[in-house]
């Protein structure tokens, strides 16, 4: 009897699993042509873009057809643009209201969303912006506006931009601790590592920091001036002075136009679209129009007419796996060998949003970008960040393109080995007893110092680095190693100054890059189609317990709470780290 009551709960629990699959297949196609069939807007319908959390990569996905934008509302910035440049042409599109008070993007992405809303105001319908208050940020998006308010108790924040960096030799010298840094030993500008050195920037530090916070200061200067009609040295005067202290000076400068509560921009949105009250205005996301609008144009391609391959590598690098926010060596890695593998693909467009991370998994990634340069066309497109292990990943292709403010370079190479010995036989009483089999066994242990010759041995071994680094770069570049190690030592640069120094050959955003590579393997521009590397699929189970929990949410996240999630993010990162890193010397933010 047992044999015949085995298979009967095996044949029961089969039909069970196969029952709920089947049920979740057909509640997806039900969501789907549900979500197709309802969306619809009526003429003269207004979107409102409020930009909060900004990705280079879009969630939307997440929906797997469901008809509805992603739970936690962000859009990457491909979304944005094609969105922005589908809209231009939409008679049904009336103008863009454009909230700007909470925005968390890198300063590469501000450029490019930038240029898109300005390319959006050549179709002659309108674009307004308004905010509580302004950080630099915002406002230098803000500036796009043909119209530009702030809340009248609001105001707009123009100082100038400023660095301020935070020091824990003090602390880690009462504590006991000993923290062994190596880094490249011409390396002076590798300052990830001076918070434990010292307690105060260095010279050098002090110095590429300045130089690229001049040159991202400039490049808004200059987009504000062309936009407000204000000259680069009155901007200076105003940030200098501090003239703009409330709302009411920001009008007087001119930095906006007027001060507005909200319902008064509802008025003015009612009087330019011909409408008497607010409830007569056609309202829609942003967000909802991009993903319908996304995926509408996706639906008309097919995957035989892609012949431009787009890899998003975003995040730190890592060996392994990797996701939405993380560069896993294994996954880009595969990502650049199908693209090179597919007959259908003809170039291939690399974008890079990294400050770095492994030394070892950014050279697995480097020696597929090598295979693939050796069949087709390979350029690199750089986002906010392009440093470290992110420009070793960069510096082989045919052609590199940045924004004026994208951060790169950081070509420099360090590793830290914290010794808590001292400090927990000096304030807890524990010692540590060595047994090791030959001379070195434990030289890499956090318990013990290392001695002067195992330091002098982990020394040379990230020189070594450093020299395979620095020649990888000039073998890409068409440089002699000695003039990539004068501009290298960990040097950051603004990506208008790594144009000039030959880091990088044009500035330009992700289009550029692409024109470019698909004039390289003769595509007309008009016959470009893109496919997107890596695929990042989530299990739809997890997804609808997402959309559950989100639903009784507040719908947007304050800056606060994006900025220390941000953080937490970052510090879950660095205590991942594994061997040599050739990463950004530390976290850029700017508001």
């Amino acid at each position: 009897m047992r044999p015949f009551w085995r298979s009967f709960w095996a044949s029961t629990l089969a039909m069970v699993i196969m029952g709920v699959v089947s049920a979740i297949i057909l509640v997806i196609i039900v969501f789907s042509m549900i979500g197709e069939e309802t969306f619809d807007y009526k003429e003269k319908t207004v979107l409102t873009m409020k930009l909060n959390a900004v990705s280079e990569l879009s969630n939307s996905e997440f929906n797997l057809g469901m008809g509805n934008p992603s739970v936690d509302h962000t859009v990457g910035i491909k979304e944005i643009k094609q969105t922005l440049a589908y809209a231009k042409t939409d008679d049904k599109i009336e103008g863009i209201l454009l909230d700007m008070s909470s925005l968390s993007a890198g300063m590469a992405s501000v450029e490019e969303i930038r240029n898109a809303l300005i390319d959006f105001k050549k179709s002659g319908k309108y674009l307004i912006a308004y905010a509580e208050n302004y950080t630099h940020k915002s406002y230098y998006i803000g500036t796009a506006a043909d119209e530009i308010y702030v809340f009248p108790e609001g105001m707009v924040d123009f100082r100038g931009l400023g660095a301020e960096l935070m020091f824990f030799k003090g602390m880690i010298d009462k504590l006991g601790v000993d923290v062994q840094v190596i880094r490249g030993s011409n390396n002076k500008f590798k300052s990830a590592v001076e918070p434990f050195m010292l307690d105060s920037m260095s010279v050098a530090n002090r110095e590429q920091t300045m130089t690229y916070i001049n040159a991202m200061w400039n490049q808004m200067l200059t987009g504000i001036s062309e936009t407000r009609g204000i000259s680069i040295a009155q901007l200076n005067t105003i940030a200098d002075s501090v003239y703009v202290r409330n709302a009411e000076t920001a009008v007087q400068y001119k930095l906006v136009d007027a001060t507005k509560y909200e319902d008064e921009i509802f008025t003015i949105l009612c009087e330019k679209s011909g409408v008497k009250s607010i409830d007569d205005l056609n309202m829609m996301d942003f967000t909802k129009y991009a993903f319908h609008t996304v995926k509408k144009l996706e639906k008309k391609v097919k995957d035989s007419d892609k012949n431009v391959a787009v890899i998003y590598a975003v995040g730190g690098i890592e060996s392994g796996k990797g996701n939405r926010t993380t560069i896993g060596s294994e996954t880009i890695a595969k990502a650049i060998r199908d693209a090179r593998t597919d007959d259908n693909i003809k170039a291939i467009v690399l974008r890079v949003n990294s400050p770095g991370g492994s030394a070892l998994a950014s050279d697995v990634i480097w020696r597929e970008m090598m295979l693939a340069k050796e069949v087709k066309p390979v350029v690199v497109s750089m986002g906010d960040l392009a440093a470290s292990g992110g420009y070793y990943i960069a510096c082989g292709a045919d052609r590199i393109f940045a924004q004026p403010n994208t951060i790169t370079g950081s070509i420099g190479v360090f590793g830290v080995i914290p010794n808590f010995g001292p400090m927990l036989k000096e304030k807890m009483g524990i010692t540590t007893s060595i047994v090791e089999t030959n001379e070195h066994s434990v030289s890499l242990s956090v318990l013990n110092g290392l001695s002067e010759e195992e330091r002098l041995i982990v020394q040379q071994g990230v020189d070594d680095i450093y020299l395979d680094f620095t020649t990888k770069v000039a073998n890409g570049r068409g440089k002699t190693q000695a003039e990539i190690d004068s501009i290298g030592q960990g040097r950051v640069w603004a990506g208008k100054d790594a144009l000039e120094i030959g880091l990088v050959d044009e500035l330009g955003g992700i289009d550029d890059a692409v024109n470019y590579a698909a004039e390289l393997a003769k595509i007309k521009e008009s016959d470009v189609v893109l496919k997107t590397y890596p695929e990042y699929k989530t299990p739809f189970f997890v997804e609808m317990l997402l959309n559950d929990e989100m639903m009784n949410k507040p719908e947007d996240k304050s800056l606060v709470e994006m900025e220390m999630t941000r953080l937490m993010q970052t510090m879950e990162t660095v205590t991942r780290m594994r061997g040599m890193q050739v990463r950004l010397p530390y976290e850029i933010v700017i508001e």
